[in-house]
């Protein structure tokens, strides 16, 4: 049974979120600010997080940063109002995963939670045992571990959604990809995502992978047209 955090202080909202996810087995737990949100992931694991970017006191943004700093690859789906773009360009450059624009259909929240969490679990539990990882240039990704690490060993944090994407370009390396082939193999096909939300997450990866992030050589743009990842991809045990 997953576990569920949703945090906004809309309690009737709040209320009938819980009552919706529980209906399909999920385990959930709520909070109407960042401290309720800090004691109940004190005292438990959750397996995602939907979280309000407009709270009282310390707001939605800053508990993603906060909360992608201590957990590279939680899930987190932001919540925002239907008009702030800027909002949902500024959670994706924290490390939030998805968002979801209010008001919504609690089905389509239930999609993402859903989305999220099989991506996730395919990866643990399909990734080729005698070739669990990619090498590219100086590094190495791990599918079983869903972790990113240098030649040297360190470990560089990626979101759930940025893993996603950057191992949808080393599944396709060399071959031009569209936005929409990138939200295909990264979220799903039935996925509508806010066409900005993979540029950001792509301005992410290029920042933690590429020498200089402004002049990038392993994921360059195709004007007008989409991206190719330009790195010979191996497989490696």
């Amino acid at each position: 049974m997953p576990n569920i955090l949703v945090v906004d202080d809309d309690e009737e909202l709040l209320a009938l979120i819980k009552k919706f996810l529980e209906r399909y087995d999920y385990s959930v737990e709520v909070a109407v600010s960042g401290s309720q949100m800090d004691a109940a992931m004190a005292s438990k694991l959750f397996d995602a997080l939907i979280l309000d970017v407009m709270l009282p006191g310390e707001d939605g943004l800053s508990l993603c940063k906060r909360v992608r700093a201590a957990s590279s690859s939680l899930p987190i789906i932001m919540l925002t109002a239907v008009t702030e773009t800027t909002d949902r360009i500024v959670g994706l450059e924290l490390g939030a995963d998805d968002y979801l624009a209010k008001p919504f259909d609690a089905r389509e929240l239930l999609a993402r939670i859903r989305a999220l969490l099989r991506r996730s679990m395919q990866h643990r539990h399909t990734a080729d045992d005698k070739h669990p990882s990619l090498l590219f240039g100086n590094w190495r990704l791990d599918l079983a571990k869903r972790e990113l690490r240098s030649t040297d060993m360190t470990l560089i944090p990626l979101s759930s959604g940025e893993f996603e994407v950057l191992l949808a370009f080393l599944e396709h390396p060399q071959r031009l990809l569209t936005r929409e082939q990138l939200i295909d193999y990264a979220r799903g096909s039935a996925h509508e995502a806010f066409d900005r939300s993979i540029d950001v997450q792509i301005s992410r990866i290029r920042r933690k992978i590429e020498t200089d992030a402004r002049n990038p050589e392993m994921i360059r743009t195709v004007r007008n047209a989409g991206y190719i990842f330009a790195m010979p991809v191996e497989r490696a045990s």
